[in-house]
């Protein structure tokens, strides 16, 4: 991540901060408080045209498109440049790029949707499905043996193997039998640490076919693809129009050269879609709508618990820090899900993200779940590299100040105890503070030094009255609020027990902000 982006998205989220004092639950049901917020954030498109633009120029990309999601809508797309230099046939909106390692978030929902149908667990030894297996020598006598969870997280103890990865992707069903039969050597045990496998994606797209009874590719077309309305996604370069197929290249001795395209085989549950962006956004748009959890019908092919899970992380990965211009932090940690590559940073607390790279093409898809955003990029040159980019993207669409993650519902339990402590700063009552207290609250503070602590809030800011919503909920049973008084607010600050009937295990009062803005903790602190 270029520091100088950093900068700059701190600075454009520092002057984005939650002013959510007088947020009703009504508004927190809803998720995001501001009615104005798709608007204000379509705002940044013409910036991030800029930036993608300069990019493709910069980075001698052909031809470039772009999308914005918001709230499950692909609300802007861009394009540059040729999708076929020889013809100098232009990008469109319909163009169609290979997308290669972004194929493994649709091979990890395929494998999903056949555990939440009963066909497989994750936890199954691979080697039921792909007998071949079986014979594999492991490195150790105490090695466990392959499950697909190991599989689906990148935690098989094969050895990392980009781009050779790249170059299987025509390789034939017997082919991949043969070359599991004659071994695969390990650079780990299994489920001991993290190394990008794409020859354990292609595993688990055989796993797909065994345990489906169907060809992959005709599996998650018929469970994914038709579902979701994406007309123009396929396995096959040459099921795609001539006159909307990307032709890829490489910038090599001051020219672009073709790249061949790389036909489908068994390797292709590990890189070989080629997708539009109107479908890849009705795709990225899927996992966003698995956000929040609620009630509620299901209306996906696969369950809204399946697609959250994928976006947790399931095997930790690579951390780092580093300082900004400015001087502040910027930590990166995180991992892989299922498909899925997950991180928190010090300006995001969960980005989930795939990149996908083959021989004349590089796309990647971003999002914030908290958010309800995302960004989708392709390009026509090798190994496109999208990170630099998007965060700059990210940075422009944080400067509109609409760019706030949404806000958790309380609940009932919440918002019952918000009541009955704002009567214990009106007037408090030793009852009504014993009846909602948890066991801990009186032995961690007496209960007489906390109603001092009240009194002596109120006697410094004078009369008060109760005020309404949450200033800040950070999750179902914990919140803030600002109680109005005279000579200045109260903010004041629960945490609710894990009791049949949720008691205050946590309670504070303190001064409120001067300015009436709550915000949650920074992620990072320090200089």
């Amino acid at each position: 991540m270029q520091l100088s982006i950093v900068h700059s998205l701190c600075t454009a989220l520092a002057g984005a901060t939650l002013s959510v004092a007088s947020l009703s639950a009504q508004q927190v049901r809803s998720g995001f408080a501001d009615p104005a917020r798709a608007a204000k954030l379509q705002a940044a498109a013409p910036a991030i045209d800029r930036i993608m633009r300069d990019f493709a120029t910069s980075q001698h990309i052909p031809g470039a498109a772009w999308g914005i999601i918001v709230d499950g809508k692909l609300a802007h797309i861009g394009v540059t440049g040729l999708r076929d230099i020889a013809a100098r046939s232009p990008v469109d909106s319909n163009t169609v790029f290979r997308i290669a390692s972004m194929t493994k978030s649709f091979t990890a929902m395929a494998i999903l949707k056949l555990r939440d149908d009963g066909k497989l667990s994750l936890d199954d030894p691979a080697e039921r499905y792909v007998p071949e297996l079986a014979g594999l020598e492991y490195p150790t006598s105490d090695s466990p043996r392959l499950t697909i969870r190991h599989l689906m997280s990148h935690s098989t103890g094969f050895p990392e193997d980009n781009p050779w990865g790249d170059q299987q992707l025509a390789r034939s069903d017997a082919e991949l039998s043969k070359m599991i039969t004659d071994g695969i050597p390990f650079s780990n045990p299994p489920g001991v640490a993290y190394e990008y496998s794409n020859y354990g994606f292609a595993i688990l797209g055989r796993i797909v076919t065994r345990a489906s009874g169907m060809p992959y590719k005709d599996y998650v077309a018929a469970n994914i693809f038709r579902p979701l309305g994406m007309r123009s996604t396929t396995l096959s370069p040459g099921a795609v129009p001539a006159n909307q197929l990307a032709h890829g290249y490489r910038w090599e001795d001051e020219q672009w050269k073709e790249e061949e395209q790389l036909p489908d085989g068994a390797f292709g549950s590990m890189g070989g879609m080629l997708t539009s962006l109107s479908d890849l956004g009705t795709y990225v748009s899927t996992f966003l709508a698995a956000w929040p959890p609620r009630d509620g019908t299901e209306t996906g092919p696969v369950k809204r618990s399946s697609l959250r899970e994928m976006q947790q992380v399931s095997r930790p990965g690579a951390s780092s820090a580093r300082r900004t211009a400015n001087g502040m932090l910027a930590l990166i940690s995180g991992g892989y899900g299922y498909g899925l590559r997950i991180s928190t940073n010090c300006l995001f607390e969960h980005v989930v993200a795939h990149s996908g790279g083959l021989p004349g093409f590089g796309s990647q898809m971003r999002w914030l779940p908290e958010y309800g955003v995302g960004i989708i990029t392709f390009g026509n040159r090798t190994y496109t590299g999208w990170g630099a980019p998007i965060d700059a993207a990210f940075a422009a669409l944080a400067a509109t100040g609409a760019l706030q993650p949404r806000m958790p519902e309380p609940s009932a339990a919440l918002v019952e105890a918000r009541a009955q402590v704002t009567r214990l700063v009106l007037n408090w009552d030793d009852q009504l503070a014993k009846s909602i207290a948890a066991d801990n609250l009186f032995l961690d503070r007496s209960i007489d030094r906390r109603s001092a602590e009240f009194a002596a809030q109120r006697a410094r800011v004078g009369a008060c009255s109760a005020g309404s919503g949450f200033a800040y909920v950070e999750n179902a049973l914990r919140g803030q609020w600002i109680v109005p008084c005279e000579r200045g607010n109260l903010l004041l600050s629960i945490t609710l027990a894990p009791t049949a009937t949720p008691t205050v295990q946590y309670m504070e009062v303190r001064a409120a902000p001067a300015s009436g803005v709550v915000t949650r903790p920074p992620l990072c602190s320090g200089t």
